[in-house]
């Protein structure tokens, strides 16, 4: 039969103390995405907020805060500010991080290039096949990207 000994300092049990005493300190980061045509981003948690600018559907973002129905959250530019929850749902998605990015017709970059957007477009993920995307937009435009592309 074997014992072990196990001698922690007082630092590691205060750090194992704090890391179970945090709520969602060791959890992943929620990542929601806007579910209407478009959204107001606010400064604050509440309509009577100013409105900082709008994105569109399917703009993936990361919470970092809650109040009641509002949340804060950062983009792929980590800028941050306020929805409200009705706004966001549990859609996988994604938003190009490159200007003149090829979108193509088949997983592969020998495959023909359907359309190019520009940085900060957001996308549905339909499907992930190694490491290329097929995605559709807002509009209904479908095609592959590499997910290098985008965040």
């Amino acid at each position: 039969m074997n014992h072990f000994n196990i001698t922690v300092s007082n630092g590691m049990m205060i750090f194992v103390f704090l890391l179970f005493s945090m709520p969602g300190a060791a959890l992943a980061e929620e990542r929601l995405s806007v579910i209407a045509s478009t959204a107001n981003m606010r400064s604050g948690p509440g309509t009577e907020d100013n409105v900082l600018w709008q994105v569109e559907q399917y703009h993936p973002f990361v919470v970092v805060e809650k109040k009641g129905n509002w949340y804060k959250v950062k983009d792929y530019e980590n800028d941050a500010a306020w929805l409200h929850n009705s706004l966001l749902g549990k859609v996988d998605s994604v938003i190009t991080i490159k200007d003149k990015t090829n979108v193509r017709s088949k997983p592969d970059v020998k495959s023909s290039v359907v359309f190019i957007v520009n940085k900060g477009v957001p996308f549905k993920t339909v499907e992930r096949k190694g490491g290329w995307i097929k995605i559709q937009h807002a509009d209904g435009d479908v095609g592959w990207v590499n997910n290098t592309l985008v965040w």
